[in-house]
């Protein structure tokens, strides 16, 4: 039975805004150059394939579901009252593999000594045998080495082939297009002389493949990031923050963005009253400590659903609507730095000759501003949207370590951060928690950053090239 919580609705929305967007670009050239000049850029191309995984598993875990209870009698289907998404069903041993408490990357071993009872009767203090992670060997100590290695291999030989296999697919089809034999598009491709780098795509794809497939087949038989306090696997954890990640950066972007454009424009546009009353709300706006306003905005929400429980059946629920109202608040708070550029650039357009020439003929206002100037502003748009995307992953982080970002329920690279900092006070040091969170995050908030470089310099008119013809 499918459930669609109000995030995954709005990222079906942005799915199909992107769409548009895509279908509207195709059909004007000036958005094409732009486009294709980010096309030539290796970098940005290598920082998109990582950016298209993140999104895939973020997409995975976006669609959720009631599973069916196996039931004898088959005339009645029954549900379970958990809800789970496409990616718990691909990482369900991840999931359902649970440990007594934390286990470090790699272990036979629990992490800690506990009182173990013998079968004689006596009792020892001694690291127990963790109850999945290498539950395959018989002799830990002397076969683990030989195991991981081994594995490894195989893992890496099996991600080979499906690198091979998909990589021939896009061959394929990209000859299919130039209407040339395959031989004959992958030398274009190992002599790049493409104008889109597939060598590096490919490269790119290869890596994360590969990485991709031997850690799914070392994770069956081992925690490969070690497990937590509550013996849940760090692996599992760190790619359910995918989907945290990405709607703090989206959904806090579509929030934003109708605000920015309407205010920014209106008030470089009009200019007079109605630019000083636009001014003095992004002002105040921007006075007010943000921390301060996130706060007492979530004690508010969490006083509704209190007060509300029944609206609320479920943990899940509670958590995806406290997402949602972050992202609002950050949206909120987050539209006064574009507003102020898109103002900037409407003075200047309202004093250019197509400008004028339309408000001589009496063209309406709303004509004008948005057949005349808003195409005009959206390289600005396109620059700040990616530029602060990598920003607002961060910033869910930092709220978390403080209690006020994401609900404690629901699995975030913040809320791991924010867990790590007791670990950190251990003795031994439990250190992997923190360390998966910021490889994760690091990949996601990297390749956004090399992305939005190019976007930058392919939009930005003062160093844009446009080649001749």
């Amino acid at each position: 039975m499918p459930v669609v919580f109000i995030t995954d609705a709005l990222i079906f929305l942005l799915l199909f805004m992107v769409c548009l967007f895509i279908w509207y670009t195709l059909k004007h050239e000036y958005l094409r150059i732009p486009w294709r000049q980010v096309g030539k850029n290796s970098l940005a191309m290598s920082a998109a394939v990582v950016l298209l995984f993140y999104i895939a598993v973020g997409l995975l875990d976006t669609i959720h579901f009631h599973p069916r209870l196996n039931n004898i009698d088959q005339k009645e289907i029954k549900y379970s009252t958990d809800i789970l998404s496409l990616l718990d069903v691909l990482t369900e041993k991840l999931r359902s593999r649970v440990e007594r408490t934390y286990s470090a990357p790699f272990a036979t071993h629990a992490y800690a000594k506990e009182a173990i009872d013998l079968p004689e009767g006596r009792q020892i203090r001694d690291y127990p045998r963790l109850y999945y992670g290498g539950s395959h060997l018989q002799y830990p100590g002397k076969e683990i080495a030989q195991d991981i290695l081994g594995k490894t291999i195989t893992g890496m030989v099996m991600g080979i082939i499906t690198w091979l296999f998909i990589s021939m697919v896009i061959i394929i089809i990209l000859s299919r297009i130039r209407r040339c034999s395959m031989t004959t598009e992958f030398k274009l491709i190992i002599r790049r002389q493409h104008l889109i780098p597939w060598h590096v795509i490919l490269i790119t794809l290869g890596c994360i493949l590969i990485s991709g497939v031997t850690l799914a087949y070392l994770s069956s038989y081992y925690h490969v990031l070690g497990t937590d306090k509550v013996g849940q696997d760090v692996l599992y954890q760190s790619l359910k923050s995918v989907r945290t990640g990405l709607l703090i950066g989206t959904l806090t972007t579509l929030v934003m963005l109708p605000f920015a454009l309407a205010m920014g424009i209106m008030a470089g546009y009009f200019s007079g009253w109605v630019d000083d009353i636009i001014q003095y709300i992004y002002t105040t706006l921007n006075s007010i400590p943000g921390v301060l306003l996130i706060a007492a905005a979530i004690l508010m929400l969490e006083v509704y659903m209190t007060n509300h429980a029944a609206d609320f059946t479920s943990i899940e629920q509670r958590a995806d609507m406290r997402l949602l109202f972050l992202c609002m608040i950050l949206g909120i708070m987050s539209w006064t730095g574009l507003c102020r550029l898109l103002r900037g650039e409407t003075l200047k357009l309202r004093e250019i000759d197509y400008v004028q020439a339309a408000q001589a003929f009496g063209v309406n206002h709303v004509t004008i501003m948005t057949r005349h100037v808003l195409p005009n502003v959206m390289h600005i748009v396109m620059i700040s949207i990616v530029l602060d995307f990598s920003g607002l992953v961060l910033v869910e982080a930092v709220l978390a370590y403080i209690s006020i970002g994401v609900d404690p329920s629901m699995i975030s690279w913040g809320n791991m951060i924010n867990s790590a900092r007791l670990e950190m006070a251990r003795e031994p040091i439990v250190w992997w928690s923190l360390g998966a969170a910021f490889i994760f995050m690091l990949g996601l908030v990297l390749a956004a950053n090399l992305f939005a470089d190019a976007v930058r310099d392919a939009f930005d008119p003062r160093i844009r090239t446009i080649p001749a013809g």
